[in-house]
């Protein structure tokens, strides 16, 4: 991590802690003032409006135009390339659907990083849900550059895999949870401004350990989603009402995300994808991809994931049988052939 680098650790510490003690809409530090947000998405279109709501100077991009007109309609400035954004931009964050996405952001044509080892931004954050060995290849490349402009409080471009979790809900309320992986130094910086976006940021290690997280988060994620599916489903052909079955384990040890937030019984929770017919929320496709990643990365260190594979598998079959887009909870009905509440 030679060049990555500032001046003085101790005060960029004590920096850190007063930004998130004093954080508030009208006290935005002015290192993390100008960010461009690349990836409007369900989750990125949420974390960029937050951003604004806090106070900062928000520039977007997206490869859809529709999603940057209603930026633009709102008088938010939009650019037609990830480049364009970083010439105006201090922090640039990206939110973008995967491994492939990200390298080209960053290094296809028109990228972040193509227009030399001279950059404006001394910040970078990648919140993209992708394997650890792109997050520390982005990280390797951005270590070679240098800034255009030395500043005070930093010497040289930095990076964080910053990984979220809690959903669309937790999206747009502001309650994400950051996973972040990268320089501590970095992480105490970027504090303030992730904390804009959500409710805790936790510090994972070097590069790649926050995306490292992140897939593991997701792979406990969609087991668990399929237990409670498949229990329920099993409670439903013995009798008991989902309703009166979730209240059960609402209230005891099989309690999780899964049963009291995003319950996946259409009927019996409100505002959760299940209560409109699978729509929005984490498509059953990113979970395929997701639970492939952290298939490759457990092959990787010759680690067997039984239950991981069964849960790839089973995705992959939904996507198959044309419920790629629908949430991830509709394993409930169309996997376990679950019946809605009534």
């Amino acid at each position: 991590m030679v060049g990555f680098g500032w001046r003085v650790g101790s005060k960029l510490q004590r920096w850190g802690s007063s930004c998130l003690r004093g954080f508030s809409s009208a006290a935005v530090p002015s290192q993390l003032e100008n960010v461009g947000f690349i990836g409007l998405g369900n989750m990125g279109s949420h974390m960029a409006r937050n951003l604004i709501t806090a106070g900062y100077k928000v520039t977007v991009h997206d490869i859809n135009e529709n999603s940057m007109k209603k930026f633009s309609d709102d008088g938010i400035p939009t650019k037609q390339s990830p480049l364009e954004v970083s010439e105006s931009s201090d922090v640039i964050i990206t939110m973008l659907p995967s491994s492939t996405h990200v390298l080209d952001v960053y290094n296809g044509p028109n990228g972040l990083l193509c227009g030399g080892e001279r950059l404006g931004p001394w910040l970078y954050v990648d919140s993209s849900t992708v394997d650890p060995q792109t997050s520390r290849k982005i990280s390797t490349d951005i270590s070679r550059c240098h800034l255009k402009e030395k500043k005070g409080y930093a010497e040289s471009p930095m990076i964080l895999d910053a990984p979220v979790s809690g959903g669309v809900p937790a999206a747009e309320a502001g309650k994400l949870t950051f996973m972040v992986g990268g320089l501590e130094e970095a992480y105490l910086a970027a504090k303030p401004l992730l904390l804009a976006m959500g409710k805790k940021a936790i510090y994972c290690g070097g590069a790649g350990n926050g995306s490292a997280a992140k897939i593991c988060n997701n792979m406990a994620m969609a087991i668990s989603m399929l237990g409670v599916s498949e229990a329920l489903a099993l409670g439903q052909n013995l009798g008991i009402k989902a309703t009166t079955l979730t209240d059960i384990f609402n209230c005891s040890s099989a309690r999780c995300w899964s049963s009291d937030t995003y319950n996946p019984v259409p009927g019996v929770m409100e505002g959760v994808p299940s209560s409109r017919n699978y729509s929005g929320g984490f498509t059953s496709k990113l979970t395929a991809k997701d639970l492939d990643l952290a298939m490759a990365c457990a092959s990787g260190v010759g680690f067997k994931c039984p239950m991981g594979s069964e849960a790839l598998e089973i995705y992959r079959k939904l996507c198959e049988d044309g419920c790629e887009l629908k949430d991830f909870s509709c394993a409930f009905r169309h996997h376990y052939a679950g019946k809605d509440e009534e």
